[in-house]
């Protein structure tokens, strides 16, 4: 009975619940990393998710790269200052950022963060 009840539980599933899902998944295997809707805003942290957006801001003297990073449980806006790309990321990118958060007019953001490359 469990059997038929997952698979019509999967059927009536959104790709969004399942993609969310997944990165929840891999998000919670990485060493040390907070969920982004439970990481402290103001204090250094270490989360982990995968690029559903990437804004270039081209403004000679001011240009910033962003990327929104989400792990299923909530977002963030990554922000690094002076670049206009990194090479290897695109979207759907598995990326773990450390830094602090903050919040400017509602959103979170974290600023010229450690990042590496997910696997």
């Amino acid at each position: 009975m469990g059997f038929v009840r997952r698979f019509l539980d999967r059927l009536s599933e959104s790709d969004e619940e399942r993609m969310a899902k997944e990165i929840r998944d891999w998000a919670s295997a990485v060493p040390d990393v907070v969920s982004i809707a439970d990481a402290p805003k103001r204090a250094h942290t270490k989360v982990a998710g995968v690029v559903k957006r990437i804004t270039v801001n081209p403004m000679e003297g001011s240009e910033s790269l962003e990327a929104q990073l989400s792990d299923g449980t909530g977002a963030v806006q990554i922000v690094w200052m002076g670049r206009r790309d990194i090479e290897g990321l695109t979207l759907g990118t598995r990326v773990i950022v450390e830094g602090v958060i903050g919040e400017q007019r509602g959103v979170r953001r974290m600023v010229n963060p450690r990042f590496e490359f997910g696997v």
